[in-house]
């Protein structure tokens, strides 16, 4: 892991009806491609049952991950809640890329 670097958890927690998420799915997925550009974004997906998603993302620290959390369209049209936390990441596994199903 890259000095300086802290990992965190984001989830979101729908607020709205599915129907009104899918609507806004292609703005939130540009937000989503932008910031894995930018290397913040590591891994995401649905929660199983589809009540939300979960992004696995690294800053400089907290403040820096709350102002990209603001800028997500879910954010932005109060669609969802979000939950960030911080972790100290000890250990990882070496074949990653293997082990993760798309």
């Amino acid at each position: 892991m890259q000095a300086g670097v802290i990992m965190f958890v984001i989830e979101l927690i729908y607020k709205a009806a599915l129907a009104e998420i899918d609507r806004s799915m292609p703005a939130h997925v540009d937000f989503l491609k932008k910031y894995y550009a930018a290397g913040n974004f590591l891994i995401s997906g649905r929660k199983i049952p589809r009540d939300g998603g979960i992004i696995l993302a690294v800053g400089r620290n907290r403040q820096q991950i709350e102002a990209i959390v603001r800028e997500d369209p879910f954010y932005e049209r109060g669609l969802a809640d979000f939950r960030i936390v911080q972790f100290r990441a000890s250990q990882r596994a070496d074949d990653i890329p293997q082990r993760v199903e798309k």
